[in-house]
């Protein structure tokens, strides 16, 4: 019972320390951004080619202007180009058309170099910022990088800095491993066209997320064509399956603690069974004085259930100490739930009385004449 009461707060306490770690790091990617996504329009398939109703800087203008808790927005226009990586290699190279605020969008790290700035964007500078991947893949490093120049269809390319994203974003990135950043005021040119399939949008905190993903799908759709297609993505949802996930797996785990439990149960039993055949004149003798089948069965059960719980108790003891001490001795705050403190006292109690049923009934039925002739 004390290894099984252990178990299960010891298994909560895994369980919540492993979801808050989950949720921390959802946190730290752009879990405050929207994703506003141009997804077709017209109600068939030949429609949806012909019917084209792509979203424009005058959205993004809108929406920045109309929704308050908007702090930084930026188009992202795609392209894939082949770039020449030196030696007859060619390959091809993700290409996005971006905004200076997109690195705050994104929350972007620029270790070497520079991003490209409000001046850049408006004078048409041929800059752009590479990944890391990209910078050790075609000059070696990330110092080499700056400064270097590529070529995007004959134009030449000046690399003023190389980039990383601040977290791991679990695949959930438009960027790719070998991507390159350039003004979108440059990359509207390649395209031929201002037309945008996406615009992300950041806002002020978390908590405006839902609310500011209706309002900017409302507003963008109240600008364009009734049959058109908007959608917006948040990394809000992403947090909610995260949690409901790990309560999940929380909750398995305990189940398997509680196996612990059934087991400590099938021992107090047999303790239980051996105290009744030791005290049969015992209970005899009280019979003889008028105890009747209730007393006698509720005074086995008592004790059935005070040895499971003296374990359990003794058990949650072992159980807390352990986060309390990491709590007390280090700087890591680990969760200590008081529901699992709870359920590990409930379920201690309620084996004691599962199991302690059949030698509290067994030792009610005897017969006081042959519990009294027991030798």
């Amino acid at each position: 019972m004390v290894i099984g009461t252990a178990s299960v707060i010891l298994v909560v306490t895994i369980g919540l320390t492993g979801k808050r770690y989950i949720l921390d790091e959802l946190q730290k990617i752009e879990t405050n951004s929207v994703e506003l996504e141009y997804a077709g329009g017209g109600t068939t398939a030949a429609e949806r080619v012909l019917y084209n109703d792509y979203l424009t800087r005058d959205d993004e203008r809108t929406v920045d202007e109309q929704v308050p808790g908007v702090m930084y927005s930026s188009p992202v226009l795609e392209m894939h180009e082949p770039i020449s990586f030196g030696a007859g290699s060619v390959k091809d190279t993700l290409i996005l058309g971006v905004s200076p605020d997109y690195q705050s969008v994104r929350n972007l790290l620029v270790p070497k170099g520079r991003f490209f700035d409000q001046t850049d964007e408006a004078a048409h500078i041929k800059c752009a910022v590479v990944t890391q991947a990209f910078a050790h893949a075609r000059y070696g490093s990330d110092e080499e990088a700056v400064g270097q120049t590529f070529e995007i269809e004959g134009i030449p390319f000046t690399v003023i800095g190389v980039f990383k994203e601040a977290f791991d974003d679990f695949g959930e990135s438009e960027i790719a491993d070998q991507t390159i950043l350039i003004p979108y005021s440059v990359a509207k040119y390649f395209t031929g066209t201002e037309n945008l399939r996406q615009i992300y949008f950041s806002m002020r905190s978390m908590d405006e997320v839902t609310e500011a993903a209706v309002q900017i799908k409302d507003i963008v759709q109240s600008r364009h064509r009734p049959n058109s297609v908007y959608k917006t993505q948040t990394l809000k949802q992403m947090l909610t399956i995260a949690g409901e996930i790990a309560d999940a797996l929380t909750l398995l785990l305990v189940m398997v603690a509680a196996v612990t439990l059934a087991v400590g149960g099938v021992g107090i039993m047999n303790i239980m069974l051996a105290n009744v055949r030791a005290r049969i004149r015992e209970i005899g003798i009280r019979k003889a004085l008028g105890a009747t089948y209730r007393e006698i069965k509720l005074q086995f059960l008592a004790e059935a259930v005070i040895i499971s719980l003296t374990g359990g108790v003794v058990g949650t003891l072992v159980g807390l100490s352990v986060p309390l001490s990491i709590r007390f001795f280090t700087d890591y705050k680990l969760p200590v739930s008081m529901l699992s403190v709870f359920i590990a006292l409930t379920a201690a109690t309620l084996v004691g009385v599962v199991f302690g049923t059949v030698p509290a009934t067994r030792a009610a039925q005897l017969d006081p004449v042959d519990a009294l002739k027991y030798e």
